[in-house]
Parts: C-alpha cells; sequence; structure tokens
C-alpha cells in the first residue's frame, strides 16, 4: 500500500481541471494493472468536477513502482475549457508520496552549532569591532539562524537555540496539520528538476 498526494497548488483554475482529469487517467490506469486506488480526501476546486488537491491511497501488486511513476510534475495538455482561445494548453500539477506518520524532530542543544561572527546595519563601533552576533546550525535538520539584536554574545546565543527549538516544533506542527484538509497547501509550486509526466485526452 501507498499514498500519493496531487496538488494543483497555486495554479490557474485549469489546473484544478487538469487534476481531475488526471485522478480519472491514473485510477484507470491502476484498474488495467490490477490495483485499487482509494479517494482518501479531495479538496473541491472553483468550478464544479475540479480539485485543488487529492489524497489517493494505491494497494495491490507493484503499488509503489505504479505510485513512482505518477511521481513528480504532471503536465495535462489540452485548451482551456474556461478561456476560449487562450493560447497556453500546459496545465501543471505535482504529486508526491504521502507519509501521515509525521515523527517529532528530536531537539537537542548539543545537536546546535554555534559560530560568533560580525553583522552589518547600525549599531556603531562596537558592533563593528566585536564579533557578537551568532550564527546558529541545527545540525540534523540543517536550519540555521543569524542572531545579532543584543550587544552580548551569550545573549544571542541563547536567543538563536530558542530560536531554532521553536522552528523546529512548528515545522513538525505544520507537517501533522498537514494530514487535514490544507493538504493542498503544502505544494504551492512546481519542483525544478522534476521530471515531466505529459498526458493528453
Amino acid at each position: 500500500m501507498t499514498e500519493l498526494f496531487l496538488s494543483a497548488g497555486r495554479g490557474p483554475q485549469e489546473c484544478a481541471w487538469a487534476l481531475a482529469r488526471l485522478l480519472s487517467r491514473l485510477e484507470a490506469d491502476a484498474t488495467r494493472r490490477g490495483l485499487r486506488v482509494v479517494r482518501v480526501e479531495t479538496v473541491p476546486g472553483e468550478r464544479p468536477g475540479t480539485h485543488r488537491s487529492a489524497l489517493v491511497r494505491i494497494t495491490g501488486a507493484g503499488a509503489e513502482e505504479f505510485a513512482a511513476g505518477w511521481t513528480g510534475t504532471l503536465c495535462w495538455q489540452a485548451a482551456s475549457p474556461y478561456r476560449p482561445g487562450h493560447g497556453r494548453k500546459n496545465w501543471y500539477v505535482t504529486a508526491r508520496p504521502h507519509r501521515a506518520d509525521v515523527a517529532a524532530t528530536p531537539f537537542r542543544e548539543a545537536d546546535v552549532a554555534i559560530v560568533p561572527c560580525r553583522t552589518g546595519g547600525p549599531g556603531g563601533q562596537h558592533r563593528n569591532k566585536a564579533s557578537t552576533a551568532v550564527r546558529a546550525t541545527h545540525r540534523p535538520s540543517g536550519l540555521t539562524v543569524v542572531v545579532d539584536t543584543e550587544r552580548h554574545l551569550h545573549l544571542n546565543r541563547r536567543i538563536a537555540v530558542d530560536l531554532l527549538r521553536r522552528r523546529i516544533a512548528e515545522g513538525d506542527d505544520a507537517a501533522r496539520r498537514a494530514g487535514t484538509t490544507a493538504r493542498w497547501r503544502i505544494h504551492d509550486e512546481l519542483v525544478r528538476g522534476d521530471p515531466v509526466r505529459v498526458e493528453r485526452p
């Protein structure tokens, strides 16, 4: 069993229309291969019969391999049904594997690398001569913050660690909330370098 998340992101209403067409095509393709597809949840588009996003569960032998073939950027090539004479005919949708069980990222202060640094801006000679700012990096996640709000290194260090702890917790919360009806907001843009699968009516 595997789950696939399809999203029209911030695309125009034609992308939501394309998602509905691609979803039907995916279901037909799966049926031909003896797989079962269940629509776990869909977020409707502005027009009837369209979807901003859809989460599907694929079961059967070879489900993961099938989902991998539909993962990436999907392009539906057709004239717009809403804007006659519009020149654009390529409507893009993203498809990504979905994981419902998001584990919390453990935060340990020992995993934070602190580097003193200098920053520009107002503050006079003290700021220019002393390295009181800090660049803090949480090594497991790669998240980095630069703090220069205080004139003392140890205060900036404390703020940086607290800021990293808070951002990692917020990131975990956002990932958990992605399992709700706001799923379609996860993929707001196409990912550069994705292979594009082209489908036509």
